[in-house]
């Protein structure tokens, strides 16, 4: 008899262990997903990656990383982003204190200032960035696209331009559009600042 309940006990010990294990490869997971990701991840993405279809199995997993990396206190930082996508980030109080060291930076300059006008502006016609921005824009707009930064939408004989929730992740803004242009506004602002003190 005692040898049964010895045998059961250390079952139930070594089951307990497997179930530890797997939380923790799971915790793993969740972190290395979100890491290479390098953009939000929703929970259809993150049950796929711990082949598991228990969305509420997920959340819990998710939010116990982001308190422990909360507890770690590091520079980087899991958010809950808008309809249960979440994202692993620099803090925002580092980015400009390690920008310089980023290799090679999202786009050049001339994609960057079309993505820019698109964003301050839209929705904005085609038509107009070309006339703004000038004929090169299209193979500016043909990139930003393909990197989903941006979609469009046929309106009459033209299209419509305007950011994609992604460019507001990606880059950190809010997804209303009147948010996101105020915050962009700071952004400007904060840059052109910058730009004079340089000179």
């Amino acid at each position: 008899m005692q040898k049964t309940e010895k045998q059961a006990l250390n079952l139930d010990v070594n089951l307990q262990q497997q179930a530890t294990e797997k939380v923790k490869r799971d915790l793993s997971l969740v972190e290395a997903a979100l890491y290479v990701a390098g953009r939000p991840l929703d929970l259809n993405e993150l049950c796929s990656v711990l082949k598991t279809r228990s969305k509420n199995r997920v959340r819990k997993l998710v939010s116990a990383i982001m308190q422990d990396y909360a507890n770690r206190n590091t520079a980087l930082e899991i958010l809950e982003l808008k309809d249960e996508r979440y994202v692993l980030q620099l803090k925002a109080e580092f980015t400009p204190l390690v920008r310089r060291l980023v290799n090679r930076p999202l786009l050049s300059t001339g994609p960057l200032k079309t993505l820019s006008y698109i964003a301050y502006r839209q929705p904005v016609s085609q038509k107009r960035v070309i006339d703004v921005r000038g004929h090169h824009a299209y193979g500016h707009i043909k990139l930003l696209k393909e990197m989903g930064l941006i979609a469009s939408e046929r309106s009459g004989r033209s299209w419509i331009l305007k950011t994609t929730e992604y460019f507001a992740d990606y880059f950190g803004l809010s997804h209303d559009t009147a948010t996101m242009k105020k915050e962009l506004k700071h952004v400007f602002e904060d840059f052109s600042k910058q730009e004079t003190s340089k000179t």
